[in-house]
């Protein structure tokens, strides 16, 4: 067989022919093959190469025997699957191998289909098992707080938030503007917790129309509507045992919003054609661009309903709140967009930087990122300029340049963020007249955050 070889196998056999016999048979399937004659052999052999795909062994040979081999092997490699042969074949013994740690047990005489079938799945289930460990592991790294970036004060609340919560079932609002990161909260929340055995399971409800919606929920019976062909499991079903993500439920029908509260009360869902319930045992998360309060006021919004989500609530702030993160950003999205590209290490420009900087981000980290990737697609060297830039970018005022005096003085970092943000404030006042509304507006902050800074700066009363 030519290619990628499927596996390495060691056979461990005193018998010439048994040893010759599976090595040449296994090689045809496309496995490395490893010979050894003893156990004492086989163990140097571990010793020198590590741990196998599968390692096939007698029970009875001279010296050590195979029960004494599996022994001390699998203790030094517990995840390597054992498939231990004999021609002596008893209930007795197949009971020690299983519990010596084999993986399966098989008797001689033996067709050779059939040892080839339990090879095969054996091998394939340590694959499983394999990709199954980095798939977590990938998870933990990409959805962990490594992956949401940022030192600020404000977004470490919402860690400390996420860490509390951790072991409640408790089910949270996200909010935030869109592009700020709402679904990778929800996936940290789900991969730090006690749900995190179970599966995340997200939908968009405002990306379907609302029958669509309440089948994809809450499942359907076959012949419920036209195109209903076969019985399906609704999200709540399928997330079982994990995490619910509603992402902008503000787009729910407030008839859907019903039985929602319902399926989260009870614990239990109605697929549509049905007349029995579904138990279902669910975290919930939610997520809202709009503020659910306001929409409640404006009777969008099944107060019921909104009381029952509410229970956890955490608001990502937008990224201008928190831009002392921008520079972490940078580097994290230049690390990750160009691994992706294939590209060498990448670098913004000083100059640049202070153009990203001063930019407000209506589109919030999203259009940072994306900002980024234009900026690596269209960059001919391994800097980034600001000629590369959206318009929008390049028209704005960037910060003030840090004068080589100021860095004489060995000023901190905040100390030179709080010295320019002040001026900025000051120059928006001016700009403004004083009317802190319409420079909160050409800052690109809300008016709660602009007054928070004229506090801490103390120019609340100039």
């Amino acid at each position: 067989m030519k290619g990628r070889k499927k596996g390495r196998i060691l056979i461990v056999d005193d018998e010439r022919s048994m040893r010759d016999m599976l090595e040449i048979f296994l090689s045809r399937e496309g496995y490395s093959v490893h010979c050894s004659s003893s156990a004492s052999d086989a163990l140097e052999v571990l010793e020198q190469k590590g741990a196998f795909d599968l390692t096939i062994s007698d029970i009875n040979m001279p010296g050590l025997s195979g029960f004494d081999f599996l022994r001390q092997a699998h203790s030094e490699y517990p995840d390597m699957p054992f498939l231990m042969i004999t021609a002596y074949g008893s209930a007795d013994s197949a009971v020690e191998a299983m519990k010596l740690g084999a993986e399966d047990y098989i008797t001689k005489p033996f067709r050779i289909e059939e040892i080839k079938a339990r090879i095969n799945a054996a091998v394939e289930r340590r694959r499983l098992s394999e990709e199954n460990v980095e798939l977590h592991k990938l998870l933990h790294d990409r959805y962990s707080f490594e992956n949401i970036v940022g030192k600020s004060e404000a977004i470490e609340k919402v860690f400390n938030l996420i860490d509390r919560v951790s072991d409640m079932d408790s089910t949270v609002v996200i909010s935030g503007e869109s592009g700020t990161g709402k679904e990778l909260i929800a996936r940290a929340l789900h991969y730090r917790t006690g749900t995190k055995k179970g599966p995340f399971v997200t939908v968009n409800c405002g990306a379907l129309v609302e029958t669509l919606l309440e089948s994809e929920l809450f499942g359907h019976k076959r012949g419920s509507f036209t195109g209903a062909e076969a019985d399906r499991k609704g999200l709540f079903e399928t997330a079982t045992g994990g995490t619910l993500f509603l992402d902008e439920i503000s787009e729910t029908s407030t008839s859907l919003q019903v039985k929602l509260l319902r399926a989260i009360q009870e614990k239990e869902v109605m697929p549509v054609g049905d007349s029995r319930p579904v138990k279902v045992d669910v975290r919930i998360v939610v997520a809202s661009n709009r503020d659910l309060s306001m929409e409640v006021q404006k009777g969008r919004f099944r107060e019921d309903l909104y009381y029952r989500l509410n229970v956890i609530h955490i608001e990502v702030p937008p990224l201008r709140e928190r831009k002392e993160d921008i520079p972490l950003l940078i580097d994290h999205f230049l690390s990750k967009i160009t691994e992706r590209q294939g590209k060498g290490t990448m670098s913004v420009a000083a100059d640049a930087l202070k153009y990203l900087m001063s930019y407000s981000y209506p589109g919030n980290v999203r259009e940072l990122e994306n900002i980024i990737e234009r900026g690596v697609a269209l960059a001919t060297g391994d800097t980034i300029d600001v000629d590369l830039f959206p318009s929008e970018i390049a028209r704005i005022s960037p910060v003030p340049s840090v004068s080589h005096e100021a860095m004489s003085q060995s000023l901190q970092l905040d100390d030179l963020l709080g010295k320019y943000e002040r001026e900025l404030i000051e120059a928006a006042l001016e700009k403004t007249g004083g009317n802190r509304t319409r420079a909160a507006d050409f800052l690109g902050v809300s008016f709660r955050s602009l007054r928070y800074r004229l506090k801490k700066y103390g120019m609340a009363e100039e």
